[in-house]
This record gives C-alpha cells, structure tokens and sequence, in this order.
C-alpha cells in the first residue's frame, strides 16, 4: 500500500521558511501504531493524517496529527497545511473546510492570498513561575501564565531573540511546551516556542499556540486585530483576530514536495 505525502511550508510566502509539516490523505484510518511510525520516519514537528466524512461533499475532514513521538490534540500549522493540499492538491472547490478533532470542529477558510483558521480560544491564567523555567533561561521573565502551555513574557523582543533554554529542563515541565513572548517594535508581538518532551527541541511556527497568545496581548494591548511573528531561525509571520471565544488565525503555505511513501503496507500488516 502506497501513501501520498506532501510537504508543505505553512506560514511561509516561498519554500525554506514557515514551519514544515508531513501531510498524509488517507482513505481510512491506518493504525496509530503505522501513522506514529511515520511521524517519528519523517523527523518533522508534525505529521497530520486526514480522512474525508463520508457524509461530506467534500468539505468535511477528520484530522489527527502527531510529532516525532506522540499524537497531540491541537496543531495549527499542519492544520494550515492540511487545508493547502485539499484546496491545491485535491481540487476543494469550496471557499471554507471543517475539521473534526480531539480539540473539537476547526474551519479553515481561502482568505486573499491567506488561510484563515477558527480555532477555539485559550486563554493563560497568571502563575507563579515553575523553577524549572527560572532555571533554563538566563533572563529573569515579567510574568508567567499557564494553559496548554507555559506563556513566559518578557519585558524585550530581544530577549526573546536571544534565549538559549536549557532544554533538558524544560522537559521535565508538566505543560505541553513552553511559549516565550514579548512586545515587539514591528509587530504586535513576538514569540518562540519550544516542546522537547514532545521531541521538538524548537518549533518553527506554532499555530496552536496563538490560541492563547492572542487572548494574552488581547488583553495588554487592548486590542482584537495583532500581527506577530514567530523569531525561530526560519521564522513565520502570523495575522489573528480574536472574534468572541474564538481566534481566528491567517497565514500562507506553499508546497516544498510530493512524494510516495512506498513501505506502508507492510508495516501495516504486521499491526
């Protein structure tokens, strides 16, 4: 059994930057034991697996992803690019999809140039900073919120800019990951994010994470409409809304590749 795999760049204008992600349509669920494998084969931050409802029109789509070594509920950018390869790959000739996920049903819609996600928002509660998180960074944070993951504020972009995490400490955290954060001159916001518990030392951009940045700088800055990017060595720029309990997250994804993954079929035997 062959699979069709894409690699698409989402958050990204042209190849090379943004965050990469695996996408893999499917007919019908393959094993979790086979999809996990081939997450962890394809060494990227995520891998997302999608199968049409068979009460769609072709709209409607389950979707599940999963990183180098372990499935995760929420992922924004292989959502994003997921959305890429049913409107440019399989021919959607709708305006707007649905997602139906273990973090509940996500659209995606052709804005402009952009795809714009829905995602349910998830707002941060002040915390107390664990000490694992004092420890791995050598500047001091202003603040410290938790939700799905740590959000660490700082007081400067270039503090952000400049954290080189002791990750093995930031493994042992409790939480998802852990987002890093602070006002920026260009930008509304700027971010880095990092999960080594999830086998990804730095992710390059985090859709997922905006669900609970923008609900923070929502706040701060008084204001619904941000622009922000993430600073990782490739680098994303991201557009969101916050619209009541839900964030709305745009961006850009092109195609880097095409290909077959030609030993599926025996590995799913052997499951």
């Amino acid at each position: 059994m062959a699979l069709t795999l894409y690699q698409i760049d989402a958050f990204a204008g042209r190849p090379f930057e943004g965050n990469p992600a695996a996408i893999c349509p499917l007919d019908e669920w393959l094993p979790d034991e086979l999809m996990q494998s081939i997450a962890m084969e394809n060494n990227l931050s995520e891998t997302a697996f999608f199968v049409e409802s068979p009460t769609s029109n072709g709209n409607i789509f389950h979707i599940r992803w999963f990183t180098p070594v372990a499935e995760v509920d929420l992922c924004g950018h292989a959502t994003l690019a997921s959305a890429y390869v049913i409107f440019n790959e399989l021919g959607c000739p709708q305006e707007q999809i649905t997602f139906h996920s273990k973090s509940g049903e996500l659209t995606v819609k052709k804005s402009g140039d952009r795809l714009e996600m829905d995602f349910p928002a998830q707002p941060p509660t002040p915390c107390e900073t664990p000490e694992a998180i004092q420890q791995a960074f050598a500047t001091t944070p202003i603040a410290c919120l938790k939700g799905e993951d740590y959000i660490v504020v700082f007081k400067d972009e270039q503090d952000v800019l400049d954290a080189e995490p002791d990750l093995a400490r930031l493994s042992d955290l409790d939480l998802r990951g852990v987002t890093i954060t602070a006002k920026s001159n260009r930008y509304d916001f700027v971010n880095r994010f990092f999960a080594p518990k999830y086998g990804i030392d730095e992710d390059p951009v985090t859709g997922s994470a905006f669900t609970q940045l923008v609900p923070y700088w929502s706040g701060v800055l008084g204001k619904t409409e941000l622009t922000a990017k993430q600073i990782s060595k490739r680098g994303g720029e991201v557009v969101c809304r916050l619209v009541g309990d839900r964030v709305k997250i745009s961006g850009q994804a092109i195609k880097y590749l095409t290909g077959v993954i030609a030993g599926a079929g025996s590995e799913s035997n052997r499951s």
